[in-house]
């Protein structure tokens, strides 16, 4: 069914008396309070006009909501936790908000299969919660799983601090319930392990930022427990030295973490967080190891190996929770405290192999352009995805400043395409790099993409305008 052109509608109020035919008016949100903080996720600088806020809190409502999408000329949004960071969850054309906040229930568990059915709204902590009290685990984390939802973690392949050991969100899926973009409700895989009838389309709503359907239901994989484990930061003069100490290391130890980050990353956080200095001096990078505790004879052997190679500098091991806890402040703390600056944000990913060489060849080619910027890096360098931000000095303003700094994504997308890299490794595309997809997909590959956005979204009412044009 052709859909008919928004203007159809004539105004606001026939869009709300059309809504409210599906979900009661209480869940119905359009003052402007409402819209601006249900339409945005934590990017700034796109428009946010949403025309309103529902809150389904069936997956009969839901696909009700696409049906009535599709036949009255209006566009959707998908809204979970909203801490994307591509804009992926911005409203900005008059488009409904879809918030999952309401489905927000753990559905069922099974011991045996150890999968646990969750909402699209259960928060990435509660699931953690969860498995914990039940002696499992489910392993994918990061700074945001406080606020972040399984829908969203879905949608956009969510990856995290422990990525080299766990995988990706993907990895954990085990069947997904979604609603396409023409109201059709598929139950994806059933949460089976071996399942040889065909494309596996789970993994098509695997990262596609709500494009194709809204995931309303996840199956998700729970595992064992790791143990106990140790937290090691190393002092390391370049990022160089990052390669050679993670292959030393991988060769002794069972890393679950590799983390990076720049002497500019680290003084930022201990200003912040009023943190005491690990070290006695500065050094150019920084990197983190999580390992098993059991390994900890090998990785103290490991780290003697590293320093008489002149690989590392200086080093500092936990020996408690507590005390790890505090060294992986020194990681997870960086977003907190250049958020007061405004950075610019690249999510950038290459072959762990081609980390150093790309990061020095990035980091050229920022200094040349914007001599008079501090520059930020981090990242999960065991999995070849670096953080580099671009840090607003207080002089300018966020437009100025975002201006400026949005111009030298061509010539870093060539530096990334050259190094056979992505521009997005795990914030998704979102507005904020769709335009720049050709960098990492070839004409071939997106020409496709855009067949199967027709397929399942004939109307296009799904998250307009993310990902592709």
């Amino acid at each position: 069914m052709r859909p008919r052109p928004w203007g159809a509608l004539r105004t606001l109020r026939l869009v709300i008396e059309r809504l409210t035919t599906l979900i009661p008016p209480a869940r119905v949100k359009t003052a402007a309070a409402d819209l601006a903080f249900w339409g945005r996720d934590w990017t700034r600088g796109h428009r946010v006009a949403p025309s309103a806020v529902v809150f389904p809190e069936t997956v009969g409502e839901v696909a009700g909501l696409t049906r009535l999408a599709n036949e009255s000329g209006f566009k959707l949004v998908p809204s979970g936790g909203r801490t994307g960071l591509s804009g992926g969850a911005v409203a900005s054309d008059g488009e409904v908000v879809v918030s999952f906040d309401r489905m927000n229930r753990i559905l069922g568990f099974n011991a045996a299969d150890r999968v646990v059915r969750c909402e699209a709204g259960v928060v990435t902590q509660a699931l953690h919660s969860f498995a914990a009290e039940r002696g499992l685990c489910y392993p994918v984390d990061f700074a945001s799983s406080g606020t972040s939802q399984i829908g969203g973690n879905v949608a956009t392949n969510a990856g995290g601090i422990r990525v080299i050991r766990y995988g990706l969100t993907r990895d954990w899926i085990a069947g997904l319930t979604v609603v396409t973009g023409a109201g059709e409700v598929l139950e994806l895989n059933r949460a089976l392990v071996k399942n040889a009838t065909g494309y596996d389309l789970r993994h098509l709503f695997v990262g596609s930022e709500g494009t194709l359907g809204f995931v309303v239901e996840a199956d998700v994989r729970l595992t064992t427990p790791p143990p106990a484990s140790r937290v090691l930061v190393l002092a390391l003069a370049a990022m160089a030295d990052a390669l050679a100490v993670l292959t030393r290391f991988q060769g002794a130890v069972a890393l679950s973490a590799f983390e990076c980050f720049s002497e500019l990353a680290l003084a930022k956080v201990l200003v912040h967080r009023r943190l005491p200095r690990p070290f006695a001096e500065t050094h150019g990078y920084y990197a983190l190891l999580e390992f098993d505790a059991e390994g900890e004879e090998a990785a103290l052997a490991a780290f003697q190996d590293a320093l008489s190679a002149g690989q590392a500098a200086d080093g500092v091991i936990s020996r408690s929770d507590a005390q790890a806890r505090s060294l992986w402040a020194l990681r997870e703390g960086i977003t907190e405290s250049i958020a007061p600056q405004t950075p610019y944000k690249n999510d950038l990913s290459v072959r762990v192999s081609a980390a150093p060489a790309f990061l020095d060849e990035v980091d050229r080619l920022v200094a040349k352009r914007y001599p008079d910027f501090e520059v930020c890096w981090f990242g999960h360098i065991g999995d070849g995805n670096l953080h580099l931000n671009i840090l607003k000095p207080p002089q300018l303003t966020v437009a100025a400043f975002q201006e400026r700094c949005a111009a030298i994504n061509p010539a870093l997308f060539e530096v990334v395409r050259a190094h056979g890299g992505s521009i997005s490794a795990e914030h998704g595309v979102g507005l904020a790099k769709r335009d720049f997809l050709g960098y990492s997909r070839s004409e071939a590959e997106i020409a496709i993409m855009r067949a199967v956005k027709n397929a399942l979204d004939p109307n296009g009412v799904m998250n307009p305008g993310k990902l592709l044009r």
